[in-house]
């Protein structure tokens, strides 16, 4: 397994989500949770650029803490004006702009490079609501550390049970062969309490950086070597992750 590349932020947590703020509001407090638990922890925050929805409000509760904020932009958003609203929703946050001149806005040319370079500057990933997006990215760097590519921890924010689907389609994968057992300690479920009228109250970031604390993948040998390259050069970015 490839050791960490230079521009890896010590204790950095990538954080994937939604630009909508989706249907409830219990979704917008633990984006502000785990915004604010991370700048409070020092721990700098790598995220996919937007000013709206989700990806707002954990980006504006970092900075309005005093945290280190990194957004990733493809260059065809930023032309675009970015990414917004998906759906029609009657929720109604505050997204804080103070100090949001304070991000460092990183632009790359594609959507794959996006996922590189927050997975290369992360040691951790978390995994807010979101859409096909936030599914897709969250998956693809569980497979990474599944793969050996690197050996970080998805930690899921498991507000309103909202990715309870996700647990019972890796159950059922287990279960038919598809997925090793230990394989399913690489994604953590932060549930909070089973009551979810608690949810709106719950300290999401605090316990967000418990799991990443206490991760431990106890099969860590990676299942190939992603140093090696066809023409026997230092491997690629994706591989150096």
């Amino acid at each position: 397994m490839s050791s960490q590349p230079d521009n890896t932020q010590p204790g950095a947590v990538a954080v994937y989500c939604g630009s909508s703020t989706g249907t409830h509001q219990e979704f917008a407090t633990a984006a502000q949770s785990v915004g604010k638990s991370l700048a409070v922890a020092n721990r700098p925050l790598v995220y996919g650029g937007g000013s709206k929805g989700i990806m707002g409000i954990v980006s504006g509760a970092c900075l309005e803490n005093g945290g280190k904020v990194t957004g990733i932009v493809p260059y065809a958003m930023v032309t675009a004006g970015g990414e917004g609203e998906k759906t029609q929703n009657n929720i109604t946050v505050h997204l804080n702009e103070v100090g949001r001149e304070k991000t460092e806005t990183i632009v790359v040319a594609s959507m794959h490079e996006r996922k590189v370079e927050m997975a290369k500057r992360s040691e951790a990933f978390v995994g807010l609501p979101g859409g096909f997006g936030t599914f897709e990215e969250v998956l693809e760097v569980t497979t990474w550390t599944q793969l050996g590519i690197h050996k970080k921890p998805v930690i899921l924010v498991n507000v309103l049970s909202f990715w309870e689907p996700l647990r019972q389609l890796v159950d059922s994968s287990i279960a038919y062969g598809f997925i090793k057992p230990i394989s399913k300690e690489i994604i953590v479920f932060v549930d909070g309490p089973a009551n979810h009228e608690e949810h709106a109250g719950f300290d999401w970031g605090s316990a967000v950086l418990r799991a990443i604390e206490e991760w431990n993948l106890r099969d860590d040998r990676p299942l190939f070597d992603w140093s090696k390259t066809l023409d026997g050069d230092s491997a690629d970015a994706l591989a150096s992750t």
